[in-house]
């Protein structure tokens, strides 16, 4: 069996072992990550050798710790990231390499068909009918997407919505609200097979996730990094914000993963703060009173384009993982569409947590 996993901020752990009368036999473990004394890395495998299979992250992560002396030095990986391999090796994990992937990047839509879009092409995904897929966002139109369990006039001021022309959508994926206007925002979503996320924790598949563009943001002068649970933030202040949706396969089978981010490239923020209801108590947990202060934009932070930036975010995910141009088809439109009349338009879902 063989595991990999990229340590978030830090370098490649591999982990190949076998299984036998239930328990870690030949486990070796490798990467580009630093260690000291070298004979540590014989330390990790030789308390992971005889573990129980069934054995979780956490208890793995307490193996390797007791056995490893004081004075190990360890830069680019953590006993975690090591337990997080041996448990993707176990789940049987594919990797990002393990698939081609396919681009969408279209003309702006409405926000309610961008909701479906979604739910269609991870459904598509799952059902093993189209490859992963990234897909970058155009916005047709001024938006507030809720999250799905979020209530709706806790968090929307009708008044300052109707005033500036906001639609309301919600979507299918918890988290908070997004404030995105077109030319201001810069939308993706990854449909990818559950597999890939296989072995890690729901937390954890948010790092994961997100590594890519961690790198095409570093590529761009960008100092970021993935702040639990959802956030990408950097010293100057948060970008970045996502959500993720499980959605299991044919006959209940293995599925897929939508994890979507929207990041601030503009941001208006005396509009957003008359549309959003932003509480105190929101304003407290991230560490600020302001919420102005809570969004620093990719426009200021990069001095490029948002056009530039986004083809420099394809370019980067192309150059570490392939990328295929592809579109939506005509029979995934189609089921968007419906999901526009007979779901994402209508109030009785915008309003389900009134």
């Amino acid at each position: 069996m063989h595991g990999e996993y990229k340590v978030p901020g830090g370098k490649l752990v591999v982990v190949d072992l076998d299984v036998e009368g239930g328990a870690l036999r030949n486990v070796r473990v490798a990467g580009d990550f630093f260690l000291e004394p070298d004979e540590a890395i014989l330390t990790i495998d030789a308390a992971l050798e005889g573990a129980p299979a069934n054995t979780d992250t956490a208890g793995l992560t307490a193996r390797i710790d007791a056995a490893l002396p004081a004075s190990t030095v360890m830069l680019g990986l953590t006993s975690e990231g090591v337990a997080v391999a041996v448990r993707r090796a176990l789940a049987h994990a594919t990797e990002w390499s393990d698939y081609d992937w396919q681009l969408i990047h279209e003309a702006p839509q409405s926000p309610a068909l961008h909701m479906a879009l979604d739910e269609v092409i991870t459904a598509e995904v799952a059902a093993g009918r189209r490859p992963p897929t990234l897909r970058v966002w155009e916005w047709a139109a001024p938006a507030v997407i809720i999250g799905s369990f979020q209530s709706l006039r806790n968090e929307v001021d009708p008044a300052g919505a109707e005033r500036h022309g906001i639609t309301v959508v919600r979507r299918v994926s918890g988290g908070g609200a997004m404030f995105v206007e077109p030319g201001n925002t810069i939308t993706y979503s990854l449909s990818v097979p559950e597999s890939l996320v296989s072995g890690l924790s729901f937390a954890d598949s948010y790092a994961y996730l997100d590594d890519w563009v961690l790198g095409a943001l570093g590529d761009m002068g960008i100092k970021a990094w993935y702040q639990p649970l959802n956030d990408i933030a950097t010293d100057i202040g948060k970008i970045a914000g996502a959500a993720q949706k499980r959605i299991v396969g044919p006959d209940g089978g293995p599925g897929a993963v939508l994890h979507h981010v929207t990041m601030s490239y503009d941001i208006d923020a005396d509009k957003m703060l008359d549309v959003l209801r932003i509480g105190k108590e929101k304003m407290s947990d991230k560490g600020t009173r302001s919420a102005k202060k809570r969004v620093d934009p990719l426009r200021r932070q990069t001095g490029l384009p948002r056009q530039t930036v986004i083809d420099n975010m394809i370019e980067s995910f192309r150059k570490r993982h392939g990328l295929t141009p592809g579109k939506v088809t005509p029979e995934e439109m189609a089921r968007a569409e419906e999901l526009v009349r007979t779901k994402f338009g209508t109030s009785e879902w915008t309003a389900r947590v009134p």
